[in-house]
């Protein structure tokens, strides 16, 4: 008799290696959250506990060189997952749809929530100190195990409902943008910054 793990959910942990990058994106991200009043306009309006530049500035890369160079990183690292993904692209690559910084306060959190028209998602940590929320994945099949038992807490990470997945600053996550994921609250008592990311065909 055999038991086969079947319909694995991928999911891509990476680093960026150039420090001086990861200090100079900090610097750009609190400098937006400064300047970008648009930006910390819709935080407070949609409850976000900090800033997000999410609906207010989607030319990051054309006006910030640090930007810029993160996104030829990005690229490579998107490339590599999409080839683990087994993804047949025809020749194509995927391309980058949207970016935009986070600059969450100590005790913020993000709801779970899918990105909808993109193939990849992903985030790059900034800033992490120590304490702060892990990014939280969900089993895209919860909604269909109705009348399932709980799982062991010895279960192996595969058959988990809920992983949790704890970022250092220059981790690089990519995950398929249909997976349901959140940010915990943490105990943090600083600012955790990141840069999330979407990718399309």
């Amino acid at each position: 008799m055999t038991v086969r793990t079947l319909f694995a959910t991928p999911f891509y942990e990476g680093k960026l290696k150039n420090a001086a990058l990861v200090a100079d994106l900090d610097r750009s991200c609190q400098a937006l959250a400064e300047d970008d009043r648009a930006g910390r306009a819709w935080s407070k309006a949609h409850g976000y506990r900090g800033y997000t530049s999410y609906a207010s500035l989607n030319d990051l890369p054309m006006r910030d060189p640090a930007f810029a160079d993160l996104v030829k990183l990005l690229n490579k690292h998107v490339a590599k997952f999409a080839e683990d993904c087994a993804f047949d692209l025809n020749d194509r690559k995927l391309k980058l749809d949207s970016l935009w910084v986070n600059v969450l306060k100590p005790g913020g959190m993000h709801s779970g929530h899918v990105h909808p028209h993109s193939v990849i998602s992903g985030t790059v940590y900034i800033v992490v100190p120590e304490g702060a929320g892990a990014l939280k994945l969900e089993d895209p099949r919860l909604p269909m195990m109705m009348a399932a038992p709980t799982r062991r807490d010895d279960a192996p990470e595969m058959l988990k409902p809920f992983v949790y997945v704890e970022p250092q600053a220059g981790s690089v996550f990519l995950w398929e943008s249909w997976l349901r994921h959140e940010v915990a609250p943490g105990t943090a008592k600083s600012e955790r910054v990141s840069v999330s990311f979407n990718y399309r065909w």
